[in-house]
């Protein structure tokens, strides 16, 4: 058999194990650590004492992080990643941060966890009231101090006007814990990862993303804009993976990954009424897919300068 069959046979073989090996270790992880976060929410329903919730939200915090940790540990023991981070200037962990950002894999999420650490606080997502209840999502979701917020439909308030605005006053009370504790609220501003089909089917006018959906993030801001000290803007890339990311990593393919932050002011021209104040709302529409044109150009102008990529700071050490 001539040396260059045996070499892409060996190397045929090794990345056929090398998919199930990467898969399997990224599972023991999640089960390890969301296990443990698990427990700890249960304990917290179980254990309904002042001393008992700190704790265990110390504890849930402490598995989150290691999670994201070793997901880093992970992707770089089988893939040999460059990792470029750029606009990081004034990032703070004892800050609070509402963090938008598009939507590219399933890898989106350990990406920006891991980017968070030692940067700003552990990101969050505000969930759907009716969650609270799934087994297991619900405890572990509490037990990491995620916000559950509650929507009442306009056919709702129009059936009871008493319910206007108790939406925003309901998901409030909950964050209440965040004026003492620095939080990164997180939202896919997307609704939805970008795919080609997906962005035919919603006839997006952008190259690289799908259109913004308002609603979530202006909510969002209703509800504890005032806490917050500043949004992140954050664009992700993954240069070399255009289809599919996660794939291409458990595969050992995943070469680059880019994170471009801009940090961008909290002030009254983003906090308002989105649901009831139409003035208000076109604005932050105009606001928001002004931004999302400004994301749909820095990726185009990334992916365009290939060759030669722009970057205000690079990291590829350890240390992201």
């Amino acid at each position: 058999m001539p040396v260059l069959s045996i070499k892409n046979f060996i190397t045929s073989c090794y990345k056929t194990m090398l998919a199930p090996l990467a898969l399997a270790l990224f599972t023991l992880n999640l089960s390890l650590w969301g296990g443990l976060v698990t427990i700890t929410g249960l304990l917290k329903l179980l254990l309904p004492f002042a001393i008992c919730q700190r704790g265990c939200s110390v504890l849930a915090h402490w598995a989150y992080r290691h999670w994201s940790l070793h997901n880093r540990q992970l992707m770089d023991l089988f893939n040999p990643i460059e990792w470029q981070l750029s606009g990081l200037t004034d990032l703070q962990s004892d800050r609070w941060y509402l963090l938008i950002s598009n939507h590219k894999s399933w890898l989106d999420i350990p990406v920006l966890s891991q980017f968070a650490l030692s940067r700003i606080p552990e990101p969050k997502f505000f969930l759907k009231e009716e969650l609270k209840w799934v087994p297991f999502i619900g405890s572990a979701s509490w037990a990491l101090d995620m916000p559950f917020m509650k929507r009442y439909s306009q056919a709702q308030v129009a059936k009871n006007p008493a319910l206007q605005g108790k939406d925003i006053e309901t998901t409030k009370k909950s964050c209440e814990k965040f004026r003492h504790q620095p939080t990164t609220i997180i939202n896919f501003v997307e609704g939805s990862r970008f795919t080609k089909a997906k962005k035919r089917q919603k006839n997006s006018p952008f190259q690289y993303l799908l259109p913004a959906k308002a609603g979530g993030i202006a909510f969002t801001l209703a509800s504890m804009g005032s806490q917050f000290d500043a949004v992140l803007d954050v664009t992700l890339i993954y240069p070399d993976n255009p289809n599919h990311v996660l794939v291409d990593m458990l595969l050992g393919r995943l070469k680059r990954v880019v994170i471009q932050v801009e940090l961008l002011p909290v002030d009254d021209s983003i906090i308002g009424d989105y649901f009831n104040d139409d003035v208000f709302r076109l604005k932050f529409q105009q606001w928001l897919n002004a931004r999302w044109v400004q994301k749909d150009q820095q990726i185009a102008a990334y992916l365009g300068a290939a060759d030669n990529p722009i970057r205000t700071e690079l990291d590829c050490s350890s240390s992201m």
